[in-house]
């Protein structure tokens, strides 16, 4: 069994967050393979556990994925202020007599966009809405490095390390089995509130959940990398939930056309067309825009933005949403078929070394700063619950098809959903030794063998 197949039987997918199928994305030569480390969003701890405890894994990691992409420059590009964990992984490059170089980063957001990484470390800007192939440069989170090393040895994803940080008593590192109820997960950190609310993944692109029974009902992925732990009245959970009409008339009235979101943004800053203060100014009369040549010229530039939401959460003086309202209109243009042209050989802007976004000021800005830097240990608890939930969409396009039944016994690493061949999918297994209680097309619930 190659690489590409075996990282497809035992169901790598990006574990940064994005999902997308690790085997497709594995299936290419490049010249260059970047192991990003990064940790783009403040508050989130694991890609630098990852590193301090797995660094030999890691390299190793990062020789065969390079190896099998013919990549002759192998990078861990992380930031240069993660002391412990380069020295870790210098030590194991040393212990390996490795080539992979270690590339350290400045501390600003988002240094870990895949796109401006892909800047930072090769100094070429990747095509608008291109992937980093485009330029010959193929880039695998920490976590998936990890897995792929895993896959070599047919050991299927079945766990996952994920942070909880937040309002919480005891700032942790876990290691679950996937299905595992984030509720459980977060009680184990001892909540500051009764009623809280969550976000999975980081403060400027996590996901957010405020009602009780979706928070009871959520259950940790393959992608699932870190929680935060927020009171409910928290700035990030008021501006979140902000109506979409409200975003619109306040645009309307209080954009000062300042060009902020726009001189900051990061995909503007390597080159491509994105202009948030223009998509600004034309929100307020989109419904009446029939004319598709004009909807064109008015929102364009939205098919480009990368959702990182510097332009709201840092950069606007007034408190406006533009990432929310780029977001929409991406969602608009598709219902009308456009697709704005592509710029493929983009140049970066003589200013983007000037307007990175300082960490330290970004979580002043987000109102985290007695949250920040909270998690300090070494350790790392292990969860074993009763009972998962795994769903089978878990990852970038069709869900896994289950290929097991109510009632059957299952271990840990048997495949219960196999990846849909007529489209972009992934496997997925069981993540531990029990019965499946339920299955349907979206998922399996599975209880421990002998409990009721």
């Amino acid at each position: 069994m190659n690489l590409v197949e075996a990282v497809k039987a035992a169901g790598v997918v990006g574990a940064g967050g994005a999902g997308f199928p690790t085997n497709v994305k594995l299936d290419a030569k490049a010249d260059v393979f970047i192991v990003n480390a990064a940790e783009c969003e403040p508050l989130i701890e694991t890609d630098k556990f990852l590193c301090r405890s797995f660094a030999r894994e890691i390299i190793e990691g990062t020789e065969l994925i390079a190896g099998h992409l013919g990549a002759e420059r192998r990078v861990i590009a992380l930031k240069g202020k993660y002391k412990d964990e380069i020295r870790a992984l210098e030590e194991a490059i040393s212990e390996l007599s490795s080539n992979v170089e270690i590339f350290k980063m400045g501390e600003f957001y988002p240094a870990g966009d895949e796109q401006t990484l892909v800047y930072e470390v090769c100094g070429v800007s990747v095509p608008e809405r291109g992937i980093p192939l485009n330029v010959g440069v193929v880039v695998d989170n920490v976590g998936t490095v990890i897995n792929v090393k895993a896959a070599e040895k047919e050991i299927p994803v079945t766990d996952k390390y994920l942070s909880v940080v937040g309002s919480v008593k005891t700032p942790l590192m876990l290691n679950v089995p996937i299905g595992t109820g984030i509720r459980e997960c977060i009680e184990k950190a001892k909540p500051e509130f009764e009623d809280y609310a969550v976000i999975v993944g980081g403060p400027m692109m996590g996901k957010i959940i405020i009602d009780d029974q979706e928070i009871h009902n959520t259950y940790i992925t393959k992608t699932t990398g870190n929680l935060i732990v927020l009171p409910r009245d928290h700035y990030l959970i008021r501006h979140w939930e902000m109506p979409l009409e409200k975003i619109r008339h306040t645009a309307k009235s209080a954009c000062i056309q300042c060009r902020m979101c726009t001189d900051l943004c990061p995909r503007y800053l390597i080159g491509h067309k994105i202009r948030p203060h223009h998509v600004m100014r034309n929100f307020w009369r989109e419904p009446a825009i029939e004319d598709n040549d004009e909807f064109l010229r008015c929102f364009g530039d939205s098919a480009n933005c990368c959702d990182c939401g510097a332009c709201e959460m840092f950069s606007c003086p007034m408190g406006l949403s533009p990432k929310r309202v780029n977001v929409y209109l991406k969602g608009k243009l598709r219902e009308r078929g456009l697709n704005p042209d592509r710029n493929m050989a983009p140049e970066s802007r003589e200013e983007i070394s000037h307007r990175r976004i300082p960490i330290s000021r970004l979580v002043a800005r987000l109102g985290l700063t007695g949250l920040y830097g909270r998690y300090s240990g070494s350790e790392c608890e292990r969860l074993n619950p009763e009972t998962v939930y795994i769903h089978f969409s878990q990852h970038i396009g069709k869900p896994a098809v289950p290929v097991k039944s109510d009632g059957d016994k299952v271990s840990k690493g048997e495949l219960i959903a196999r990846a849909d061949e007529s489209g972009l999918s992934a496997n997925i297994h069981s993540s531990i030794d029990g019965v499946i209680s339920e299955i349907s097309a979206e998922g399996a619930r599975i209880t421990r063998q002998g409990v009721q």
